[in-house]
């Protein structure tokens, strides 16, 4: 598995509000850096030379374009002889800089999504292929690292923006660009809508939730929607394509060509119980518990307590062969994506392994390797689960709804 860190710098503050920092292994005890101007009328090399002459010092660098000064290491007398100085225009201290980096968080390594495609979140461009919708609480739609390409709201108030954060979170595990800062998604760029169900607390009615599904519906084919995420669900039985509630809906919707994709749940119990999981034309995800990225288990756990490369404690499961059958599983421990406020959040839950696997959706349609109906899309990405090399690690047995608990095999999003 290619590990991948992509540096920018960035100047941690202002020069003038930084603490002055010696420069480590050339600078004697009771020294500075320092970046000097000189005024504009005075002969820049003339100046440094008979400074430097005088006072026993040597520059580190010379400006002469972007400003006329020097950088050197001084002591509090050279300091003080270069501030009485007329031909000194300004004295800064010289300060820290620190290299800073895009994260890839750990679920998108563990799927393998840093080194499917030159899609994936590997340096190499942006997916432009179909659009998710992320059916949830809003998405920041300000956020840099998102491609919000529009929405609805279905909830109170007047945006499809996000008071909440969850939306935002599940966005960017879909879709964070790949731009060197903050998080990258498993199909990075890939355009996202907004469609706002749940209110600022992160609940709702399931006439809302429809509204959302109807919206996405209309607009599938005009907007190229190809995925939808749903992180959401309520108590509810399997109902029917008629029964003129939200199975009915999502069944409209797939027929429209819509792949849904759903969490299981956090109750730690049978998703039998739990709608829209237990639809049998969506893909349900069960959550694992991953805190390096890396197969094999043996980790130590970070933001919560679980055991590395295992079912997440917390997460539904299926026990018969129907549901199994349209299950899987994705990471959804200890997972960093973007967060309301243009910032980042470390959340665990169901909610946060599906968009592991609606951007794997995105990622296989936008190259090709996914194709045919929704369904067909849920057959490839469980084929291409099971079929997954023997080293990735984590596979169940999604047929077998004998012995216990059961869950899909870990989404591979290296195959595309």
């Amino acid at each position: 598995m290619r590990l991948r860190l992509t540096i920018v710098f960035s100047i941690m503050a202002l020069l003038l509000a930084m603490a002055p920092t010696a420069l480590a292994g050339q600078a004697p005890a009771g020294t500075r850096g320092y970046i000097v101007t000189v005024q504009n009328d005075a002969d820049l090399d003339g100046t440094l030379a008979g400074l430097s002459r005088r006072l026993a010092f040597a520059p580190t660098h010379v400006y002469r374009h972007a400003l006329r000064g020097f950088a050197a290491t001084l002591s509090v007398n050279q300091l003080a002889a270069l501030r009485s100085d007329p031909r000194v225009r300004t004295i800064v201290v010289d300060g820290v800089v620190q290299a800073s980096a895009q994260t890839l968080p750990t679920g998108i390594n563990r799927i393998e999504a840093d080194i499917s495609s030159t899609q994936g979140g590997n340096s190499s461009g942006a997916v432009s292929g179909p659009a998710v919708a992320v059916i949830d609480t809003g998405i920041d739609i300000d956020h840099p690292d998102l491609n919000v390409a529009g929405g609805r709201n279905c909830s109170t108030g007047r945006s499809f923006d996000d008071g909440n954060g969850h939306g935002t979170h599940v966005a960017g595990t879909i879709g964070a660009k790949d731009n060197t800062t903050g998080a990258v998604g498993v199909a990075p760029g890939v355009p996202l809508y907004a469609v706002r169900v749940l209110n600022k607390s992160g609940s709702g009615s399931f006439s809302s939730i429809i509204c959302g599904v109807d919206w996405v519906t209309a607009n599938a084919a005009s907007k190229n929607i190809k995925v939808a995420n749903m992180s959401l669900g309520g108590s509810g039985s399997q109902g029917s394509c008629t029964d003129g509630g939200l199975r009915q809906a999502i069944c409209e919707s797939t027929a429209a060509g819509v792949t849904y994709v759903v969490a299981a749940g956090n109750a730690n119990a049978d998703f039998a119980t739990q709608v829209p999981a237990t639809y049998p034309e969506v893909l349900t995800v069960t959550a694992m518990a991953d805190f390096n990225g890396q197969p094999g288990g043996g980790a130590a756990a970070t933001c919560r307590t679980d055991v590395d490369d295992t079912a997440a404690d917390f997460s539904n499961y299926a026990t018969t062969t129907e549901d199994i059958d349209h299950s899987i599983a994705g990471p959804g421990v200890c997972i960093y994506s973007t967060w309301k406020g243009n910032g980042y959040n470390t959340v665990s839950g169901t909610s946060m392994a599906s968009p592991h696997v609606a951007g794997a959706a995105a990622l296989c349609l936008s190259s090709g390797t996914c194709s045919g109906t929704p369904a067909q899309v849920i057959d490839k990405l469980q084929a291409d689960a099971v079929a997954r090399p023997a080293s990735y690690g984590f596979g169940g047995d999604p047929h077998n709804p004998s012995g216990g608990r059961h869950y899909g095999y870990l989404v591979y999003a290296g195959a595309y």
